[in-house]
């Protein structure tokens, strides 16, 4: 852009769509703007008509009336003006797009993780393959911390964000178009793997934006939302899209093309979520790729050592891996369990019972647990209340041993005894949220490589989930369903453990006055 005559001014464009103010370069540009930025304008349509006059005031940060802009020329259907330097940058509520965001991220881990579990038991697949199977999709969330750098050094989080949405929502159509083949359970598999794979780099970018779109304590603070959102997520996949496959099953008799329109609408939504984050995402200023010399590679190499570095790794390390030991059992036979028939020791629920008991009614109480588990933490700090939030995670694991020995038939029993469960698990997770943040964040809040190193936090997560689980339905099978949630109570005894040898500052987490 052109500047003007007028010194420390220079001259910008405004279109019907307002302005954005870019920090560091004193500019203007296309995009959006409160109503208390718009100057007086007569706009101009793209056919060079006179449009309706847009006239409000300028204000600066302290609401004081700034001085007036003024005309310099018209080109184009745009108009030209001269604009006060010292205007602020709009803010953005974190409410247009932490709850979004983190919904987007859920999505294709549920999919991935949990849908894809009811679809092939839906096909016939016997539980020790579906968890096998689909505990190797966790391996792309294991290995992302080895090119979670290049989300740091290669462009804005945002540019990765929304391209990698829009990714997703291609592999999910993709799922759509294979399921009717012969070999549908190795081509499902692959496009499984590959949604993984853009799902996970996804999570790197996305966590990456949050860290640096809010300052600490906000972070804390949004913990419990952004689980919420994404425990959202998990209602929409495996309640809301679960249960619709059950109806269509019912309808129409066919459960591949149930399949086929569940995947099918879903990969529209994601699409339409994706084109609404190219809008909603903010813009901060340090979104822009991380120093490097030109040593590429070194720098690459350099993020894990300063990971591993880290005070006390050993028991960090141990307390990411061994966090979810017992959940990571669980989860992959919860909707087994549900499923199978009472002769098999299951409960017998159809599909879309299940959709409404686990999925909807279960997820619920686990959104409410998050936020509560949120405002805990943000309260007291996570050194206060890490304790706690642990028992009240792992006790409700009964409920399932509960469950498997007296069989209810009834669809809401059933459903408030999962409820429970799930409660208990928001509200101890968000710990370990908050936890894998303080490790990011690095002793003293200060480290250059955040992104990467939550994206090494969750790796590890993933891997705790990944190794249990793939041998949780091979266990199931020989113990029988009592004697497996037996076990998995008894395998909550290790995270306790490594949470006995963890550090934690005393401040972490609690939003000062």
């Amino acid at each position: 852009m052109t500047g003007s005559g007028a010194t420390g001014q220079s001259r910008h464009r405004l279109t019907p769509l307002g302005c954005r103010w870019e920090e560091g370069e004193g500019r203007w540009e296309k995009g959006t703007v409160p109503l208390t930025y718009l100057i007086p304008a007569y706009v101009f349509s793209s056919f060079g008509r006179l449009a309706q006059p847009v006239r409000a005031r300028v204000s600066d940060a302290r609401g004081r009336k700034a001085r007036r802009p003024t005309c310099s020329r018209v080109r184009a259907g745009r108009i030209l003006y001269t604009l006060p330097d010292s205007l602020p940058r709009p803010s953005i509520s974190p409410w247009r797009w932490i709850p979004t965001l983190y919904f987007s991220q859920g999505l294709p881990y549920v999919v991935v993780m949990t849908v894809a579990v009811v679809l092939y038991k839906n096909l016939g697949i016997s539980n020790t393959d579906i968890a096998l199977y689909t505990s190797w999709l966790y391996l792309p969330w294991v290995i992302k911390p080895l090119w979670s750098p290049l989300v740091d050094l290669l462009g804005a989080k945002r540019h990765w964000t929304v391209a990698l949405q829009f990714t997703v929502g291609a592999t999910l159509a993709m799922v759509a178009l294979v399921l009717p083949a012969p070999h549908f359970l190795q081509l499902t598999l692959a496009v499984f793997w590959l949604m993984a794979f853009a799902s996970a780099t996804h999570d790197i970018a996305a966590d990456g934006f949050y860290l640096l779109a809010l300052p600490p304590h906000a972070q804390a603070a949004f913990v419990g939302v952004r689980s919420t959102f994404y425990r959202l997520a998990m209602i929409a996949g495996q309640g809301g899209l679960v249960y619709l496959a059950g109806r269509l099953q019912e309808r129409t008799g066919q459960v591949v093309t149930a399949w086929v329109a569940v995947f099918s609408l879903l990969a529209a939504v994601f699409v339409a979520a994706a084109v609404y984050h190219l809008w909603a995402l903010p813009r901060p200023a340090g979104d822009r790729a991380a120093p490097r010399s030109q040593t590429f590679w070194a720098d690459f190499a350099a993020v894990f050592v300063a990971f591993f570095r880290q005070p006390g790794i050993g028991s960090i390390l141990a307390f990411l891996l061994l966090y979810r030991f017992a959940e990571a059992q669980l989860l992959k036979l919860v909707t087994p369990f549900l499923l199978d028939p009472r002769a098999a020791g299951g409960l017998g629920l159809k599909t879309q019972d299940v959709g409404i008991a686990y999925g909807t009614v279960g997820v619920s109480a686990l959104v409410l647990g998050g936020l509560l588990g949120g405002w805990v933490n943000a309260r007291a700090g996570l050194k206060q209340v890490l304790w706690p939030l642990m028992v009240c995670m792992h006790l409700p694991n009964l409920v399932f041993v509960a469950l498997a020995v007296w069989q209810p038939v009834s669809l809401p029993l059933v459903s408030a005894a999962i409820a429970l469960e799930q409660f208990g698990y928001g509200f101890g997770f968000t710990a370990y949220l908050v936890y894998m943040l303080m490790v990011a964040a690095g002793p003293d809040g200060g480290n250059p490589h955040k992104t990467a190193h939550y994206a090494l936090c969750t790796g590890f997560m993933a891997m705790g989930m990944m190794l249990p689980g793939m041998w949780a339905g091979w266990l199931q099978e020989r113990l029988g369903y009592v004697n497996f949630f037996v076990w998995a109570c008894i395998a909550t005894l290790p995270s306790f453990a490594a949470a006995a040898l963890i550090r934690i500052d005393p401040g972490f987490g609690r939003k000062t006055a």
